[in-house]
């Protein structure tokens, strides 16, 4: 995990707190959560559980109620307190693990399941700062998805090496025929790139775009259509086209790559702001 300073994290609490996120398989990939290392432990014993949505400020758990777990929630007339346990592998590096202390402020069937219960854990108190950095960028990554949905990355040698894209060369799948093309730029909603081929066999066109990504090291496909083409360097077949991605299936990692990178511009730029305003400001006293 990145470095995230105590600001950045106070300010995923204010901001994201109430949020709650859907542990898809999609999510669980994203935020390499190990599932099988779920447990909610009271009354002196822990019992594994799966874990359904979570804020920063609650979570919500699914247990079977013939288990030892649901006895000891439902009898416990003092309302103990309730660990959640939280596993994270991370690649490269040990697994993240911690518990977060929580009391029962609801129990409902799932989808009227007599079998199984929705439990609601609310925390007692503000979630480790990892489980806040974890949700919190997960959050934030689509939140700006929409916010900043067009803003426009340029592949450069430093913007690359910032992205974690291990080449711009890559391969584009339009009407399932695959063909070489060249990066140019990237945006949460789509993307351009320069290939070779005539305009008319391209243009409005379904595609698929494939990006190589290091730490992690993963590919992402993401399937759009190409929604403007134009020539490039005067020549009818090499063009420039335009790919609008279909929102609703733009992979989770691809918006995390896409906001840090966002974000870690957005922060330079204030700490270039920051220290010009200090020069300007001592130079004034001189």
């Amino acid at each position: 995990m990145g470095v995230t300073t105590s600001q950045q994290l106070t300010r995923y609490y204010e901001l994201y707190r109430d949020t709650e996120i859907t542990f898809t398989k999609e999510v669980i990939r994203t935020l390499h959560l190990d599932p099988r290392q779920i447990y909610i432990k009271c009354s002196g014993s822990q019992w594994p559980c799966i874990i359904n949505s979570t804020s920063l400020m609650a979570a919500r758990v699914i247990i079977g109620t013939k288990g030892g777990a649901y006895t000891a929630i439902t009898n416990d007339k003092n309302k103990s307190p309730i660990n959640l346990k939280f596993c994270f592998s991370q690649p490269g590096s040990q697994p993240i693990m911690f518990f977060i202390t929580a009391r029962v402020s609801d129990i409902s069937p799932y989808m009227d399941s007599s079998d199984l219960a929705v439990v609601t854990l609310t925390f007692t108190q503000r979630p480790p700062d990892d489980f806040i950095e974890i949700i919190g960028k997960l959050i934030e990554a689509n939140t700006n998805a929409v916010r900043r949905r067009e803003e426009r990355i340029v592949i450069t040698e430093e913007s690359k090496r910032r992205l974690g894209i291990m080449k711009e060369e890559t391969i584009i799948h339009i009407q399932n025929v695959p063909r070489h093309c060249i990066l140019r730029d990237l945006s949460f909603s789509g993307a351009k790139v320069v290939l070779m081929g005539l305009a008319m066999f391209v243009k409005d066109k379904e595609a698929v775009i494939r990006i190589d990504f290091e730490e992690p090291r993963e590919t992402i496909n993401i399937p759009g259509k190409v929604v403007a083409t134009e020539n490039v360097g005067g020549r009818k077949d090499l063009i420039a086209a335009s790919i609008k991605f279909d929102e609703a299936a733009v992979p989770m990692p691809y918006k995390m790559h896409i906001n840090g990178y966002l974000t870690a511009l957005r922060k330079t730029m204030l700490t270039s702001a920051s220290q010009k305003n200090q020069q300007s400001a001592t130079g004034a006293q001189n």
